[in-house]
Formats: C-alpha cells, structure tokens, sequence
C-alpha cells in the first residue's frame, strides 16, 4: 500500500509519495492577460509565457479553506495521470489542514477524500504536527519543541511536548507571505511604478532582495545615503517575459547612481523596502496591525505553559515556513528572543536546510514508522462511522 503525503498549504502544496521525494508544486489556478479564457492548473504555471498581470484563483482565504471547486481541481491534476497518477484504492493519504480548522470544512475534507476520491484510508493533521514528528524524531533526547510556522497566511508559534501540542501556548499571528508581497506592492506602486496587478513579479522580487536588518534605525540611516556609501540601494531589472524570463538583481558595479541606464530595462530602485517589508514579521504595528511580533508571541506562549518546561522551550525553538528564509531572520529572531528571555536559560533557534518542507519530511517519517495504522481512518471506518471517527482519531 502506497502512502501519499499532502502538505496542503495555502500557496503551494508540498506533495509526494513516502518512497519517493517531494515536489513544491502552486496550489491555485491561474489566468494570464493574454489567454483570457484559458484557466492553468498547479505546475501548468510553467506554461504560461508572459506572467506579468497574472490573475491568481485560491482556494484559500485568510488561511482557510473555502474554494473547493478550485481545491478539487488542483487535486484532480496533482492526483492525476499527468503528476501522481494515484490508485485511489490501494492508497494512502496524509493531509494537512491550519490550527483550528472549522468542523464544517474538516467534513467537507472527509467527504472529498473518502466519498469522491475513495482513498483507503486518510490520516489529517496540522502541519505543525508533522514538523515536530520530524525534529523529535531527528532529536530524541528532546521533550519539548516550539514551533514557529510563518506560512503565506499566518505565523503560528505551537509548543509541543512529546509530540502533543499544548493548546493553551498557541499563537496566531495575522502576518504571513502575501500580506509581505501585498505591502511591497502597495510601496511600490506609491513610490514609483504601478504593479498592483504584478503579484507574481514582486513575490519574486521579495523573495529576491528583501532580508532582515539585525539593527532597522542603522539600516534606515543608510539607506538614505547618497551615491556608493549607501550599501542598501539595489537595483531590480523587472522581467520583460521576452529577453528577460525571470526578474534579478543589478551585480553593485553595474550600479549607476545619476541618470538612466542605456539598456532600456524596466528598473525598480529599493532601498529601505528591503528590509522595511519583513519587518512587519517582528513588529506588524509598523503598518497599523495590532498585534504582537513573533518574538514576543514566542515569549507569551511560553509564558502561558508551566514553568518547568520554559528552559526546554527556548532551547527548541524550530523555524519553519517560506518567511523563515528571509536572510538574517534567524539570527535577528535570536537576538530579540535573547532580550527577552529571563537571564539564566540559554536561547537556541534551529532552521532547518529545506523550512518549506519541513512538514512534509515529518510526513514521510510518520508513514514509515510502525505504529502509523493505527492513527489513519480507514475508508470502511468511516463508511460505518462517518465524521464522527475522523473526529475521535485525529487529534486536531
């Protein structure tokens, strides 16, 4: 019996069989300026000549998921002939779904994977769970661990304890990838050419040239310098999608700091947008989000749970997710998480060498360990139990 393992992520879903290894594949559909009415499915993005203007359909919306015509038809293609070609029969599937998912969706989830799909048997979980199955199977001298999840639509901060996750320490942050690319948008757009529609273009370029500033007022006293003192300024040829495919970042001796370039590419100048963006992960009240940054989220959960685990918490904190891998996160995290923390417990952040796919590796670990059988729901369970099984076994 094949096992397939579905991280089932709000921008792309993380997806392969146990045995094998995983792809990263667009979990939306999309429609380009120049074919209107053609809709592309997942990895058909690379199919798509000219991306600029390209108009994304999600299936999810603030993080839950709520378009399942678009869900199902990313399914049907992933699960098809032409990617997995899966034997529903004779499979296996392990998903994942957010932190509190609401019931009505986790029963619409069941039905499409048992009743439409007819998979064998189905195991759902948080994705967070499967990250620590993963560091606690890579470390199993630890007890605790506290993960920090910043995905495309939330940062969840869960501490988990022998692979359970307490419930009272976790904690939602409403910062996430595509209010990053969204904000960079809007700067843009203000400060110097309109790419509001661009959201493909300018997700790359964040993920491109914008980093974590270990010291943001020194940074932002840099940042207005003139000429070459100036470190930050980069310069951004944007995509044409005839001569240039993919957007990249001007080498610093091909700079000019007074007039125009000859070549005639379209350039965007970023200076303190660089690391002005990512700051909203640590404090979202740059931009009128009442909320807390990750490092104080991380203090409050830990805060909420016994005394006895903190110094096991802050010596596990695991970073997972796309916005982890912003350069300089890690060690910026470190530093605020450091004065924050009391004096005497010693503060140790790991980042995984693949965050995006942390989950997913957890997966593939808990489909081969032995005790997985007795986890799933089984399509005969839940034909004579209904929702009431996927309830009682998963612990969600």
């Amino acid at each position: 019996m094949a096992t397939l393992v579905l991280d089932n992520g709000a921008y792309t879903a993380k997806i392969g069989y146990s045995q094998e290894s995983v792809s990263v594949i667009p979990n939306c559909q999309f429609r380009s300026r120049t074919s209107r009415l053609k809709t592309f499915t997942a990895n058909q993005l690379d199919e798509i000549k000219d991306r600029s203007g390209l108009f994304y359909i999600l299936p999810f919306q603030k993080g839950y998921l709520v378009n399942w015509d678009v869900q199902r038809k990313v399914w049907d293609h992933l699960f098809g002939k032409e990617m997995f070609k899966v034997d529903f029969s004779d499979t296996s599937v392990i998903i994942t779904e957010p932190y509190f998912n609401f019931s009505s969706i986790q029963e619409s989830m069941n039905e499409i994977l048992f009743e439409e799909y007819q998979f064998q048997s189905a195991f759902r979980t948080n994705a967070g769970s499967l990250s620590a199955h993963h560091y606690f199977h890579s470390r199993p001298s630890e007890l605790c661990c506290l993960l920090v999840d910043s995905g495309f639509s939330f940062t969840h901060v869960v501490p988990y304890c022998r692979s359970k996750k307490m419930k009272e320490g976790i904690r939602r942050l409403n910062v996430g990838g595509k209010l990053l690319t969204n904000h960079l948008k809007e700067i843009i757009s203000y400060r110097q050419l309109h790419v509001m529609d661009e959201t493909h273009v300018i997700n790359q370029v964040k993920e491109d040239v914008c980093y974590v500033s270990q010291q943001f007022y020194k940074d932002m006293e840099e940042s207005q310098l003139k000429g070459g003192e100036n470190t930050v300024v980069k310069d951004y040829v944007l995509p044409d999608f005839s001569s240039i495919k993919k957007g990249f970042c001007k080498p610093p001796e091909e700079m000019l700091f007074s007039g125009k370039y000859k070549t005639g590419e379209q350039i965007l100048r970023l200076a303190n947008e660089r690391f002005a963006v990512p700051e909203m992960l640590l404090h979202p009240s740059d931009i009128g989000i009442q909320e807390m940054g990750v490092h104080e989220a991380i203090v409050d959960s830990i805060q909420s749970l016994p005394e006895e685990m903190h110094a096991h918490f802050y010596q596990n904190v695991v970073l997972t997710g796309g916005n982890t891998l912003f350069p300089g996160f890690r060690e910026r995290l470190e530093a605020e998480l450091r004065s924050l923390a009391p004096a005497h417990l010693p503060v140790s952040i790991l980042q995984p060498a693949n965050p995006i796919c942390y989950a997913w590796e957890g997966g593939k670990l808990l489909a081969h360990s032995p005790d997985y059988d007795e986890v799933v729901v089984t399509r005969e369970d839940y034909e004579e139990n209904g929702h009431f099984i996927c309830e009682e076994r998963f612990d969600i």
